[in-house]
């Protein structure tokens, strides 16, 4: 079978698979993975060895940790500061010491226990936030304190991508300390060459106004930090990571995010399906009820720490709840350690299928349990009754377009206090104004993905400062019908460019001229 037929097998089981689990509310996660049992040995048998494509789809995994990184910026971990370091960091200690308790129980040595057991902590960031996107949940008080504890996890899920292969690099029995200082020295020519270098170059490439290029650089980044890591004997994703929590207060993040995410989501699928290729439904037919009491028990533990930890939160019960159910299944980051641990030889292929089909079976429980607490509370998209602890966090100004309108508009709003993002696409403006103190993102405000990074879905305002009248029309369209209930203030050449404007739809506009040549007449 060709390269082409194959890609054109995955693209059309996902395709068909991935609609119809959203149709029945199971989620894209679930709907990969049954397409990948579908192609797998134990379906249609299209495909028998998924090693090959799990080692490449991997990579979707470590853009996966880029795109986490870049969201790590101060203001945000503020924010969520309770949910993140607080309910987060309990959940996964104590659900991991839980579950590494379980496991060693039922006859697993201590350090393989640990391993298992932390895994089986982290739940599904695809899963999760996928689930309150669809349900528009993400705002209400459940869905911040859900997605503060996904971000934990994530975190935690580098430092155990880390220690994972040090775990058998041993030296007479002992941690190798030659492989330790190997990877501290990787992790500070990242962090230094990160620091100093790594905006030199994209400033560069920016000046060279070429998208494909700009892409092509943003996966060259992770790219080279992910073999860096994996040089020294260290995980992909941590260099993935890293690049990303450096670039997270840069002009770049925006245009990093936009260029990163669709190879993202792609390479995540193909992921999806490759686990779901290789769970192992020959252990579910030889041992159904081990197979179906490791799962209860996983869904169960988890799911009453989780429920207390909404309570302690401040959720009201159904809150409290429909976080449990949210966060109850394992996730992805179990698929990607156990692959890494049977890889190096940490535990068996047997348990790491064994793990693979838990977290998976778990997935599929998930969307069950919302529904049923659907079935008792109704939906809750939209509901402001319970209480909270943190003030819901504004969404900034967007300003498209940093040349003199712009910059007057942003130091109006600087003086009052009002938090604003500001877009512009000529690098040399840009390196400009930073001379200044000023802080703007690199990119083309007509381009959808970017707006979606910079948060214009919640802005509370889109000021439309480009001075290119095609530019400038291009954008209030795209925003106007992607965006319809963020209100645009928009910056008009010309009367003709205002009647335009006017004609998409934008009727808060400034001409340029008017205003200056009434003011002279005065």
């Amino acid at each position: 079978m060709t390269f082409f037929e194959q890609a054109a097998i995955f693209l059309a089981a996902a395709v068909l698979a991935v609609p119809i689990a959203r149709f029945l509310g199971l989620g894209s996660v679930l709907g990969y993975l049954i397409a990948g049992v579908i192609l797998g040995p134990f379906g249609f048998g299209t495909f028998y060895n998924a090693g090959e494509l799990l080692h490449f789809a991997e990579f979707g995994v470590v853009l996966l940790l880029f795109v986490i990184g870049l969201e790590l910026n101060p203001k945000r971990l503020w924010t969520l500061r309770r949910a993140v370091f607080g309910i987060g960091s309990a959940q996964v200690l104590l659900t991991g010491a839980a579950l590494t308790g379980a496991v060693y129980f039922i006859g697993q040595p201590l350090m393989v226990a640990a391993v298992i057991g932390f895994s089986l902590a982290l739940s599904s960031t695809a899963l999760g936030l996928q689930t309150l996107a669809e349900r528009q949940e993400i705002a209400t008080p459940y869905g911040r304190t859900g997605f503060g504890v996904l971000l934990f996890q994530d975190l935690a899920a580098i430092p155990l991508l880390v220690i994972i292969p040090l775990l058998v690099s041993t030296d007479a029995g002992g941690f190798s300390f030659v492989a330790v200082a190997k990877g501290l020295g990787a992790i500070a020519v990242v962090i230094i060459g990160g620091r100093y270098l790594l905006q030199f170059f994209l400033r560069l490439v920016a000046k060279a106004g070429l998208q494909e290029v700009m892409t092509a650089a943003a996966l060259l980044v992770v790219a080279a930090t992910a073999l860096l890591m994996e040089f020294v004997g260290l995980s992909m994703a941590l260099g993935a990571f890293l690049a990303g929590v450096l670039l997270a207060d840069s002009e770049f993040r925006h245009e990093m995010e936009a260029n990163i995410e669709p190879f993202k989501g792609l390479l995540l699928g193909l992921f999806f399906i490759a686990v779901g290729m290789s769970i192992n439904l020959g252990l579910m037919a030889s041992a159904p009820l081990s197979v179906l009491g490791l799962v209860v028990g996983l869904v169960a533990i988890k799911f009453v720490w989780l429920v207390a930890a909404g309570k302690l939160a401040g959720l009201k019960n159904d809150g409290a709840l429909r976080l449990g159910a949210l966060l109850s299944e394992g996730g992805e980051f179990a698929f990607v350690i156990a692959a890494l641990a049977a890889g190096i030889g940490l535990f068996g292929a047997e348990t790491a299928s064994m793990v693979v089909l838990v977290v998976a079976l778990s997935m599929a429980v998930t969307p069950v349990l919302i529904l049923v607490l659907d079935r008792f509370y109704g939906h809750m998209a939209g509901r402001k009754h319970e209480p909270d602890y943190e003030t819901p966090e504004v969404g900034d100004v967007i300003i498209a377009g940093y040349g003199r309108f712009g910059q007057i508009a942003s130091r109006i709003m600087r003086a009052k206090g009002i938090s604003f993002t500001a877009l512009e696409k000529n690098q040399s403006q840009i390196d400009f104004v930073k001379k200044f103190g000023a802080k703007v993102h690199y990119g083309d405000a007509s381009r959808l993905d970017l707006l979606k990074a910079a948060g214009t879905k919640k802005a509370a305002a889109f000021i439309l400062a480009i001075d290119d009248v095609d530019a400038s029309l291009k954008t209030a369209a795209v925003v106007r019908k992607h965006f319809p209930d963020v209100p645009i203030f928009a910056r008009a050449r010309n009367r003709k460019h205002a009647y335009q404007l006017r004609d998409l739809g934008v009727h808060n506009i400034v001409r340029e001229t008017l205003h200056s040549s009434l003011k002279l007449t005065e």
